[in-house]
């Protein structure tokens, strides 16, 4: 079967090269999604395995043309729920439409809940589909008049770990934390910091990077509780992601003026079970100093927009910039920062940048450093 993984725009090379490491075939990447083949074994391995992608999805048959409501309606009905949702299921539908002559999406909705519910009935022997049990859940993407049907294996996204009840102000999704730990390098060996740590989501994602821990273990999923989906292989994945599990001792720094983000911070550090593995302290990042030859700084400051007033974090990008003038010159700094004068402030400019976004809000990945 054909597996898709959205993920935020810029991540799709990492989600790519996620998946390969796991072992998948056909891994091609497109604007905001990867697709690869593989069986009902491999959707358990890629929720739990999976650092940088938003959630799996099931692809039900090829992607087929759909240039009005009855090309949707029927490509819909061909399609063989029956396989996968039982006569109880609760069979919600969500998706999205671009560039194409269906633009309504709820009209979308309707038809493809409708078409689903009529082949189900068909299959079932009903008119009317109890909707009881567990949940499947229906997306569709038309793009250029072309519908692709998916059953949602997730749930919740997979930025969702389960270990942050809350965060401090403005969150960064888990997801581009670890893609962000990725692109440093970091592979546990040298010293990693965050000087703006908030809620401590990527030192604790470079505590997992570290560890080689999947994400996903602390979790649930929807298919979970799919009775097309064998209990066997959530427990077969969960046992092969521990075996790759590394334990030894690493030097993980993430500080915070603010003493109620770093308290916080511990307490999800503890909650993600690397607490043995990442030290939190109040500190202000304005004076950040550390020695060693080499090393990784990954931080994502607040932006202006909504934390700070633009002239304050200007003032914070200045102090900080001056801090980090004494770093050792082998050290790699990453900086995510939605400041458009974020270089000017700072002092200099990135010696690369890379465009991403965090959750709808469009950033830049400045990188400093080799």
């Amino acid at each position: 079967m054909t597996l898709t993984i959205p993920c935020l725009l810029g991540l799709e090379a990492l989600v790519a090269d996620e998946i390969k490491r796991l072992g998948l075939a056909g891994v091609r990447a497109e604007n905001g999604r990867v697709h690869c083949e593989g069986t009902l074994a491999d959707i358990p391995r890629l929720n739990i395995g999976l650092r940088c992608g938003a959630r799996v999805l099931m692809e039900l048959g090829e992607p087929f043309p759909a240039p009005d409501f009855e090309a949707l309606f029927q490509g819909v009905l061909a399609l063989p729920w029956e396989d996968f949702i039982p006569r109880e299921g609760e069979f919600p539908v969500k998706g999205y439409s671009l560039n194409s002559a269906l633009h309504s999406v709820p009209a979308c909705q309707a038809i493809v809940k409708k078409a689903a519910a009529r082949r189900l009935g068909n299959a079932y022997g009903c008119e009317t589909l109890p909707e009881t049990g567990s949940r499947y859940q229906i997306q569709f993407a038309i793009i250029k008049d072309r519908a692709s049907l998916y059953l949602d294996t997730s749930g919740e996204g997979l930025y969702k770990r389960g270990y942050r009840a809350r965060n401090m102000g403005a969150p960064l999704r888990e997801t581009l934390a670890a893609a962000l730990v990725t692109l440093s390098r970091y592979r546990g060996k040298d010293p990693f910091c965050d000087p703006f740590c908030g809620s401590g989501t990527i030192p604790i994602e470079a505590a997992l990077i570290a560890r080689n821990r999947a994400p996903g273990l602390d979790r649930r999923f929807a298919a979970q509780k799919w009775k097309s989906m064998d209990p066997k292989l959530w427990m077969d994945a969960a046992e092969e992601a521990q075996d790759k599990e590394f334990h030894g001792h690493y030097d993980i720094w993430g500080g915070d003026i603010d003493p109620a983000a770093v308290e916080l911070a511990r307490h999800n550090a503890a909650l993600a079970g690397v607490e043995d593995c990442v030290r939190f302290e109040e500190a202000d990042a304005g004076k950040f100093r550390r020695g060693g030859e080499y090393g990784q700084l990954v931080t994502n400051p607040p932006y202006g927009e909504r934390l700070l007033e633009k002239e304050e974090a200007e003032a914070l990008y200045r102090a900080f910039g001056k801090a980090l003038e004494d770093l050792p010159p082998k050290w790699r700094v990453i900086v995510l920062s939605s400041h458009t004068e974020f270089e000017r402030c700072f002092g200099r400019p990135a010696d690369k940048k890379r465009k991403l976004y965090n959750g709808m809000l469009k950033c830049d990945a400045f990188f400093y450093g080799r």
